[in-house]
């Protein structure tokens, strides 16, 4: 492989698939997702994650091995990063500490923990490096995003950081400028919506789109608290009906019962009003959450980036450009393609654009 040339083999294992790719530079080679049927993961219900390790590496090797490639062809390989203890943002290299910490599962079951006990299994055998790259418990908000406004309550740590990171990052290097000179607003997109602001290379105020935020395609974003614990305490739901209801059939599922935006728009197009109102509904939401992270800035924002899977509905980019254009020049960036982002990670380390970071379980910021 010429000096500079990189092969990168990037992994994002979920809870019902494993997306997993070959990249020579940012060019696909080799891109696979694997669909696991419920006979399959059935074996592992009520076990931790890990358990999921071997059946899922033997899929990987076979898919891998079948398409021609050979681990000695590449310079590393990249797995999801999983729940972790408070991390600053960045590529971290897997060692012993990491693994014996998703081990211990301490944050939590995800099938994300499996991603850099994925990649450390592949690398491992033929003396590759293995990393993980911005995962979920990256959280870079100073102390006073912190706080909830109760003391028993403290703002989740948990957010979907991956995306928006190497959106912030590839716009940087567009514009021939350091991230870390730049401020900026990264709006994401999917089945939940996680609006950022970005100072000083730092993510500096985010939300959960579990918790907090705008409304998406199958979660509810913020809501009013005294109607939540009137619905907790109804006796109605068990905890996991109330979790279904909040996280997967809420947002546009709850008002329209779809999550497709295609079929939406087209019912919007045969003159649905309340599929309009809906429709509309949330893109007021994402544009007031962008609003509120231009104060965080202090209304001084290079660029505000609109990305995920919905940024490729042109109506929602034109519904939601009205409540942002007047912050900053607003640019798109369609698409979650996070095995593009785990690879951009690794290939800044490769390259010497950024360090890589060493593991240690304690928050380095």
């Amino acid at each position: 492989m010429p000096a500079g040339d990189f092969k990168v083999l990037a992994i994002n294992p979920g809870s019902t698939s494993t997306k997993f790719a070959v990249y020579a530079n940012e060019k696909p080679e080799f891109v696979k997702n694997v669909r696991h049927s419920e006979e399959e993961m059935d074996q592992f219900r009520g076990r931790p994650v890990l358990d999921q390790k071997d059946f899922r590496l033997r899929m990987i090797e076979r898919e891998f091995h079948e398409a021609g490639y050979k681990l000695e062809q590449l310079s590393a390989v990249a797995g999801r990063g999983g729940l972790l203890p408070r991390l600053i943002s960045g590529a971290y290299r897997v060692n012993a500490k990491m693994l014996a910490d998703l081990r211990e599962a301490k944050q939590g079951q995800h099938a994300s923990n499996l991603g850099a006990v994925l990649a450390h299994a592949l690398a491992s055998p033929a003396g590759l490096e293995a990393y993980i790259v911005d995962p979920v418990s990256v959280d870079e908000r100073p102390d006073r995003s912190r706080l909830s406004g109760s003391a028993l309550i403290q703002r989740p740590s948990l957010s979907h950081m991956l995306n928006p990171k190497a959106i912030a990052k590839r716009y940087a290097r567009e514009q021939g400028t350091p991230y870390k000179d730049l401020r900026l607003i990264v709006v994401h997109m999917g089945s939940g919506v996680c609006v950022t602001a970005h100072e000083g290379g730092k993510t500096i105020e985010y939300n959960d789109s579990r918790d907090e935020g705008p409304f998406a395609t199958e979660r509810a974003g913020s809501l009013p608290s005294g109607e939540i614990i009137k619905m907790c305490f109804s006796g109605k739901y068990t905890q996991h009906e109330v979790e279904n209801l909040l996280l997967r059939e809420a947002g546009l599922y709850s008002y329209l019962g779809t999550k497709d935006l295609v079929k939406i728009e087209e019912r919007i197009d045969a003159g649905d009003a309340k599929a309009k109102l809906v429709f509309d509904t949330m893109a007021y939401q994402i544009g007031q959450r962008t609003g509120a992270m231009a104060a965080v800035l202090q209304g001084r924002v290079d660029a505000v980036l609109l990305t995920g899977g919905m940024a490729y509905s042109t109506r929602l980019i034109a519904e939601v450009r009205p409540y942002v254009e007047w912050i900053a020049p607003t640019l798109v960036y369609p698409g979650e393609d996070e095995l593009l982002a785990l690879t951009e990670g690794v290939l800044r380390v490769l390259r010497q654009e950024e360090p890589a970071i060493e593991y240690t379980g304690e928050y380095l910021g």
